[in-house]
């Protein structure tokens, strides 16, 4: 089994054929193909590679599921003796991937 770390919306994730994950959104549509080119660590046959920043000629390929955004959660700012007090909300938009394949 061969896995991989890619760099993708700022974060770094531990990939593997077949894994689900939940990342920042990308502009594409649901049951499209992405590919993912910033690979870190690629993991393959006993052989364990790591770039400098990036691995050259490495890429690996999803599929988009779901394209949503997550629950509601409350930012509430207070200053007490102030009078003052801010309460809003938040949504993060998120694009949900299956990761078909590890080159």
């Amino acid at each position: 089994m061969s896995f991989a770390v890619i760099k993708t919306g700022g974060k770094q994730y531990l990939v593997s054929e077949g894994k689900k994950l939940k990342i920042e959104k990308l502009e594409a549509e649901e049951g499209k193909e992405v590919v993912f080119n910033e690979v870190l660590l690629l993991e393959g046959k006993n052989k364990l590679e790591i770039g400098s920043p990036l691995l050259t000629g490495a890429k690996v390929t999803g599929k988009v599921l779901k394209q949503g955004r997550a629950d509601k959660i409350v930012v509430f700012k207070y200053k007490p003796k102030k009078r003052y007090k801010k309460k809003q909300g938040h949504r993060q938009s998120f694009t949900e991937v299956e990761i078909t394949g590890v080159n």
